[in-house]
């Protein structure tokens, strides 16, 4: 995420709140603040949003694989 602050970014990209954000990845308000105001994030934070990212996406594809098996299983019962 290159120069841009991840913070402010992966809110406005998935539509958090800060408090959401830390709620999510358990930071507190005041620190997902600060670090959107100063953009100084630490390591701990920016992994910690990483694996937040990618637990969602992971969470995607299992809902698009959990839509296909439930699509499969009605196309065989009229078969």
């Amino acid at each position: 995420m290159n120069d841009e602050n991840i913070v402010k970014k992966v809110c406005k990209d998935l539509g958090l709140t800060y408090k959401q954000l830390g709620e999510a990845i358990g930071y507190s308000e005041s620190n997902i603040n600060k670090v959107a105001s100063t953009g100084q994030v630490s390591n701990q934070l920016k992994r910690a949003i990483e694996l937040y990212l990618e637990n969602l996406e992971l969470q995607n594809k299992m809902k698009d694989c959990e839509d296909l098996q439930n699509i499969l299983k009605r196309l065989t019962e009229r078969g």
